[in-house]
């Protein structure tokens, strides 16, 4: 499942970052994916398989597993911890997963589509609260839900889930991925969420690309995308988008070139003080970042070490591509775009690659930007 994320971020402006983190890193975060299942078939998702593939439920991390990791999380001074897939729900085990972390002091949040919400889970919820429980709404109609989910039956069963847990009392935080699909329907989903949300409602027109490559997955999500000039043409129609772009402007559009680049790839907090588990034990700095060279097999090491040894390693990763240190490594509106080496590696097998298509909406946003403040 996709998480939508706000678009400001001032992930690319502190350049010593890295250098002043050393070996002072403490966990802080982890997250799992329980599976890469998904009783969905969503058009735009990076992860999701069948809910009855045998071959991706034998790989997932068990139960002990995922005790064994958690205890060392816990160890190395993790206070959060976030739950996701694929659907977690899907797991026949997920009630006792979340009470044995639960049980280990850590704050759990949950993403789910909600259609698998039983009375079961709303007692669970009820007696152990989550820190956060996140829903995306993927239409407010069924029609389009079920456009976007290629499930028959899931907007009622997302409507269904989504009334026990409101009716029980349960907090929610509703968010959204806009795609062509339901573009139509953002005023309607956005209406849909902000009385009944948590927090502030967010969506996400970006878009990236699969984890396991599937070219024919791959071109489903890229049909999905919205061009650079709708992106910004939503953000802009939205009051509390619009308004946060234009207070963080100065963030955004940096005033002056960064600094001549020295190669570095990694700028973000990832690997700082959290971490990601894919659902058959992988470690990564975050659920994108798949490169073999920033990845360890929690199957045949500890987290500990993981923790101490890869994050060093994506460090020295360095760029020696000559267009990349002339253009994203330089680039004044890089907060603008969903540019990282994690999604770089996925669209074009490159950490370093550049992609077309996030420099087009990061300009489209930037133009926006400009004619509204003075950047």
């Amino acid at each position: 499942m996709n998480n939508p994320t706000h678009v400001a971020t001032t992930r690319f402006q502190d350049f010593s970052l890295w250098n002043k983190i050393g070996d002072n890193r403490k966990l802080l975060s982890i997250g799992f994916d329980l599976t890469a299942r998904c009783n969905h078939n969503c058009r735009h998702c990076y992860i999701n398989l069948a809910p009855d593939d045998a071959a991706a439920r034998d790989r997932e991390l068990t139960f002990g597993e995922i005790r064994r990791i958690a205890d060392e999380a816990v160890e190395l001074g993790a206070l959060w911890c976030t739950l996701t897939g694929g659907e977690p729900l899907l797991r026949p085990d997920f009630s006792d997963i979340y009470l044995m972390l639960k049980n280990k002091g850590l704050l759990i949040s949950v993403f789910s589509n909600a259609s698998l919400v039983t009375n079961r889970h709303v007692t669970l919820f009820r007696e152990h609260p989550p820190r956060n429980l996140e829903v995306t709404v993927y239409g407010v109609t069924q029609e389009t839900y079920e456009r976007v989910t290629r499930v028959p039956g899931s907007f009622q069963a997302f409507t269904d889930g989504l009334n026990r847990l409101a009716a029980a009392g349960i907090k929610v935080t509703l968010k959204a991925m806009i795609l062509k699909s339901n573009q139509h329907e953002l005023p309607r989903i956005a209406q849909f969420c902000r009385p009944r949300t948590a927090s502030p409602f967010r969506f996400d027109p970006h878009l990236h690309l699969r984890l396991d490559g599937n070219p024919v997955r791959n071109d489903d999500i890229r049909a999905e995308r919205l061009s650079p000039e709708r992106v910004a043409e939503i953000e802009q129609a939205d009051a509390e988008r619009s308004e946060m772009l234009a207070r963080t402007c100065d963030d955004l559009i940096l005033p002056v070139q960064r600094r001549p680049p020295s190669g570095e790839l990694l700028y973000c907090r990832a690997g700082k003080d959290s971490c990601h588990v894919s659902c058959d034990g992988m470690f990564q700095l975050c659920s994108s970042l798949t490169h073999p060279n920033c990845v360890a097999d929690l199957r045949n090491v500890s987290l500990h070490d993981a923790w101490h040894t890869v994050p060093t390693r994506v460090l020295r990763m360095r760029s020696a591509d000559q267009s990349f240190l002339e253009s994203c490594a330089i680039c004044r509106i890089v907060n603008l775009c969903l540019w990282c080496p994690a999604h770089a590696y996925l669209e074009t097998g490159k950490t370093d690659g550049m992609v077309g298509y996030f420099c087009d909406v990061a300009h489209a946003r930037a133009a926006a930007l400009k004619s509204r403040c003075r950047c």
